[in-house]
């Protein structure tokens, strides 16, 4: 395939917000001061285009040219925007940041606190044919464990890290084992990344996500799902970061297949009280698919984020479906499904499944444009999610 540089083979049809060296942040989001670089109307769709920061990090060296150069990857096979922001003479700051470059932030018009904006992933395009998954001592769900330090390492001596190029072939991802055999797996595109700027003037550090969103890494939010973010300052100021070309429920090596991709997202503001009420009622954001309503649990601690997503997707049943608690989590034991979205972000995730057609009969519904149904209060208007 050939690379998505910046400005290449961008279609007309939305506004188009590039990763400009002088303009991404590196390793911190956006908060209630940043100032907008872009605004769009709410129902609006943005494109943007995302790097990846693998390749780029301090421990790689800061030079993707020598490193992907290591893996039989030229430098005219680099996407400029990347030479582009280390070129600019800005480096990552692991001390004081997280490794993530983030695009944006994008002002929605009429977003207020309270609100919810409702993020609608339409298209997720790749960019280029390659991307990297790594692992780095004292990280993941090996910390102690892996990488495996190599022979003739000093006592003290720092581990280096593992970062292994992944390649694509179609929809299908490839990952080299070192002795000529190849490890096949399927592609499934999302942001890692996707977020509103919290109400706070003070650094906001891109790694644990929280109730702006942020680092979910919830594999669930590709195309055609629907990301549901509590709007904490006027005009939301929503971007985007962590591209991902496939990720496994835990990311547990600390990093999923990072490859950098180009996004059409729509941004919706929302202000009806069924859906700002539920909102209200979770700790975390929550998101939709064709099939599933996808509730979030945030914590430190991987079992106090499943009991946050228990009592998140309870709440939910309780706003949505109008289930009594008792009721709802009856069916959560019987039907629900948790996961671990990831156990790598410092905040650790948990994610329930609830298959959106075993609720449909609980409540009036209607049809959107989408085609998907909905469901309504019988004392409140159509909501969405």
């Amino acid at each position: 395939m050939k690379l998505l540089h910046s400005g290449v083979g961008v279609a007309s049809d939305a506004p188009y917000l590039p990763a400009r060296a002088d303009e991404v942040a590196w390793g911190v989001l956006p908060n209630a001061d940043s100032r907008p670089v872009l605004r769009v109307p709410s129902g609006g769709a943005v494109r943007f285009d995302t790097i990846s920061h693998e390749g780029l990090l301090v421990d790689q060296g800061s030079d993707p040219r020598a490193f992907f150069g290591a893996a039989g990857i030229g430098p005219d096979h680099i996407l400029d925007d990347a030479l582009a922001l280390l070129d600019s003479g800005r480096r990552h700051r692991p001390d004081i940041a997280g490794p993530h470059v983030v695009t944006g932030p994008v002002a929605v018009s009429g977003a207020r606190p309270g609100d919810v904006l409702e993020v609608e992933v339409l298209e997720l395009t790749r960019r280029a044919p390659y991307g990297v998954i790594s692992n780095r001592h004292g990280r993941g769900a090996l910390p102690g464990e892996m990488p495996i330090p190599p022979r003739g390492l000093p006592p003290g001596a720092p581990v280096p890290p593992v970062c292994l190029v992944a390649h694509t072939e179609g929809g299908i991802g490839v990952l080299p084992v070192g002795d000529g055999r190849r490890i096949r797996f399927p592609l499934r595109p999302f942001l890692g990344i996707m977020g509103v700027a919290p109400a706070t003037d003070g650094p906001v550090h891109s790694v644990p996500p929280g109730r702006h969103g942020g680092n979910l890494d919830i594999r669930h939010l590709g195309v055609g799902a629907r990301l549901f973010l509590p709007v904490q300052v006027p005009d939301a100021l929503f971007y985007v970061g962590d591209p991902h070309f496939a990720q496994g429920d835990g990311e547990v090596a600390l990093t999923a297949f990072e490859a950098p991709l180009r996004a059409l997202l729509r941004l919706t503001v929302h202000a009806d009280d069924a859906i700002c009420r539920t909102a209200r009622a979770l700790s975390a954001p929550w998101g939709s698919t064709d099939e599933l309503h996808v509730i979030a649990g945030l914590d430190p601690d991987l079992g106090a984020a499943l009991r946050a997503a228990t009592r998140n997707a309870v709440a939910f049943l309780r706003e949505r479906y109008a289930l009594p608690a008792q009721v709802a989590l009856a069916y959560l034991s019987a039907a629900g499904d948790f996961a671990i979205s990831q156990v790598v972000d410092q905040v650790v995730g948990v994610h329930c499944c609830l298959r959106r057609v075993d609720l449909l009969g609980l409540a009036p519904t209607t049809t959107l444009g989408d085609g998907l149904p909905q469901v309504v209060f019988p004392d409140h208007g159509p909501s969405d999610g």
